[in-house]
Formats: structure tokens, sequence, C-alpha cells
């Protein structure tokens, strides 16, 4: 079939992978000038199946109330006159409930841990580069209740087969020497030495090269404007091209991809999703010769940040700030993460060299992605991963490639049905002639 993914980030990008490698003729839009330059473009890094944790878990709403009027408290809410902001919000106070959380860290886990293996095999198959680092994840401590917590997490996880352990602050040290210069004290950590990282953003644009090869066409500078259906299905998506005049794209399929500006384009056609924008925030540190930076990726769990190294450049990302579909810089925000690893390892790079960004995570209020059918029968959603979109892309990908293929995905997640309640196979959609 002919299928239209509408946006190239990083989850774009590997559906457009998995459907081109099911035999699939597709064409992938987007309105920047390459391939993940928005919301993959500056990300932490990791590949974290250890922290499937939803940011919606019972301890959530006391730390939030904890972290009120501060402007550099990790899960910032600017109170806005929008009622889709206080429905997000409500919603994700409802997914705190202790049943909730759990079921929601069981099905991203099960979704990430396939998504690894996802990403595996598609390093093995192509030898992607991407300043991948297969050395694992080190989550650090400071408060000893957060800390009780992460182990009955850990244990968890462990019972589902994830490799976890158990770390005293000396054993930290041994898995990371660079914190012997840290000002940090933590009571202890958790290792997951299977979790991996990389640079989201040059996976994607290696891997858009590659679906090239495989026959995908990428159109970049375009505009899309909006959806019609007409007769109980999607018709065609309007763009404005790259000379900026209005253009009809038509497929057999489309796949919506476009992160947290995916609700605006599918309110058009009558869908509503629980897709909200979050603020997030990260430095890159340059490295030099002599500086001392961690070659693990760690998670520093107190101010909910990571830090990831990137070749000769240290990541570190973070925070959450509900502001609507802002976008502008807020420095002291970027600043409180240059402060914050600059505490954890003062001889990494010069605080003045810190490239400042920030993008908007599509975020559900449960942290899972809405990947699969929608109302119309060859209209398909892959979006809202919020933080964990690096993690989970290529394990949402190649499911979403199943499922427009007919086929039932391999991972054990809650895919969006066809409506009724019944998985609809493809076959019944007519492929446009050529």
């Amino acid at each position: 079939m002919k299928v239209i993914v509408l946006g190239a980030g990083v989850i774009g990008t590997t559906s457009a992978w998995y459907l081109a490698r099911a035999g699939h003729e597709v064409t992938v839009v987007d309105r920047q000038p390459d391939a993940a330059l928005e919301t993959s473009f500056a990300n932490g890094g990791q590949i974290s199946v250890s922290h499937s944790e939803p940011w919606a878990n019972p301890t959530a709403p006391f730390k939030i109330l904890r972290w009120l009027g501060r402007e550099d408290a990790p899960l910032l809410f600017r109170p806005r006159a929008e009622l889709g902001e206080w429905i997000w919000a409500l919603r994700f106070l409802r997914e705190c409930l202790p049943g909730r959380a759990r079921s929601n860290t069981e099905a991203a886990f099960a979704l990430a841990l396939y998504s690894r293996e996802q990403l595996r095999q598609l390093r093995r198959d192509t030898a992607i580069s991407y300043d991948a680092r297969t050395t694992g994840i080190l989550h650090l401590y400071e408060e000893q209740r957060e800390f009780e917590h992460a182990t009955g997490e850990a244990d968890m996880l462990k019972g589902r087969g994830l490799d976890l352990e158990i770390k005293t602050p000396h054993e930290c040290l041994q898995i990371e020497p660079a914190l012997q210069h840290s000002k940090v004290r933590i009571v202890g950590g958790v290792y997951a030495a299977s979790d991996e990282s990389g640079d989201a953003q040059v996976f994607a644009k290696n891997l858009s090269d590659l679906c090239r090869a495989h026959g995908v066409a990428f159109r970049f500078n375009v505009s899309v404007r909006g959806l019609e259906a007409s007769r109980g299905a999607v018709d065609r998506v309007v763009i404005d091209d790259e000379a900026g005049i209005e253009e009809s794209l038509r497929a057999d399929a489309y796949v919506v991809s476009l992160g947290s500006y995916s609700p605006l384009l599918l309110r058009q056609v009558g869908i509503s999703i629980p897709v909200y924008p979050v603020k997030g925030y990260s430095i890159t540190l340059p490295l030099e010769p002599g500086d001392v930076a961690p070659q693990v990726s760690l998670t520093d769990h107190a101010r909910k940040i990571v830090l990831s190294r990137l070749a000769d450049r240290l990541r570190v990302a973070g925070t959450a700030e509900l502001n609507g579909y802002d976008t502008e810089m807020n420095e002291p925000r970027c600043e409180a993460l240059v402060k914050r690893c600059l505490e954890w390892f003062p001889k990494a790079g010069r605080a003045q060299s810190a490239q400042f960004w920030t993008g908007l995570r599509p975020a559900t209020p449960s942290n899972l992605p809405l990947i699969g059918y929608s109302k119309y029968p060859n209209l398909f959603l892959n979006t809202g991963h919020g933080t964990l979109g690096w993690t989970l892309a290529c394990g949402s990908g190649r499911a979403l490639a199943d499922i427009v293929s007919g086929r039932r995905p391999e991972a054990e997640f809650g895919f969006l049905e066809a409506p009724g309640g019944t998985r609809r196979a493809t076959s019944s959609i007519a492929p446009r002639p050529t």
C-alpha cells in the first residue's frame, strides 16, 4: 500500500523504516529541513527499560506540592486559562493511583523491553551508528525513602526478566569512577546493565538515509495544514509544499506521528486524544581532553534528570513544564541543569560552553503512547510517547507497521483497536492504483 507518515522525528522515522521493510510504499513529510530536529533533537539519550515507571505515580502529587513556586522545579505547572490543560492535569492525578500506576509501569516496561530488542536487531542488520553506548544506566538516589521505593520497583521488574542490581554508594563509584569528584551524597543506586544510550537525532538522521535506500521518500520543509475525511475514511492530507503552495497528498493509509501537534491535526477530523505538550530542557556540554565526565549513563532521581555521554559531549536533560505550546527558552531552568551537572561532575566541561535546548514532549496522563487504529480504517496513530520516545521508538515503529499490515504486534501492550473493539486487518483497505 501507499502510506504517508506525518512527522520525521524518531517515532515517524522508525515507523517509516518498518513500514518500508514490510513492503509498503512510504512517504514521510515534515516541516523541518531534516529528520528529528524538534523533540528528538537534544533529548537525554537514554534507552531506559529500567525507567518504565511513569511520572504519574503515588509519590508525584506530594512532590508537585513541594515544588510549587520553584522556577527550577523538576515538574513545573503553570496554570493557564485553558480547559485542556486542566483536564489533562486531573487525568494525570487519576493515573497516580497505585493500581493504575502499577498497570502503566508494567505496560511501558513490556513495550520498552520489546523496543530495545528491535533496536538491537536493527543495529545488527544495518550497523547503524549513533554514538551508542551499551554500558548500562545507573540510577542514583539521595533520599532513603525514594531509594527504598526504587528497590521495590526493581524487584517487580527483575521478576519480569530485567537484570537490575541494587548498589551501595561504593559500588556505584566502582561502576562510574567519575563520581569520586561528586559533591552529591547518595544513599544507593540501581544498576541496569543491559540498558543503553545514544544520540536520538543522529540515529533518526542515519535511519532516514537507510530508509531512502529502501525506497522511502522524504519531503522536508513541508507544512501539514490538515486532514480531510469523507465516506468514513481519510481522503487526503493538505500541505503547503516546499514552495509554500497548497498541495494534496493521497494514499491508502496515513500515520500521524506529529508529537505534541498530533491532537491539533486530529481534531480537524473529529478525533480527540489525551496528548498535551510538556516542555523539556537539555544542555549539551562539549568535552575536552582532561575533562572528567561519566562514561555510564546516569539518572538523578532527586531532580528527575539524566546524564548521557555522547562521544565528546555530555548531554544533561530533564524537567517538565506544563505551559501549553510555549517554546520560549527558559534560561534559569537550563542554568539549573548546568549547576546540577557540575555538582555531580565538577571537572566535566565548562559552564560557559553549555548549549541550551528546549522542546515539547507529547505526553499522555499515563505516559503510555497511543499506537494503532483510529476511528477511520485508514488512519493510524503513533504518538504520545512523552519522556520515553527514544526508548520506545523501534518497538512502536515495528508494532505500527504490523498493525498497518494487518498483523497482531508481538509486544504485550494495549495497542489501539479498530472501532467496535475488533482488530481490523488492513487487507480491507483497497490499495490505490499506481
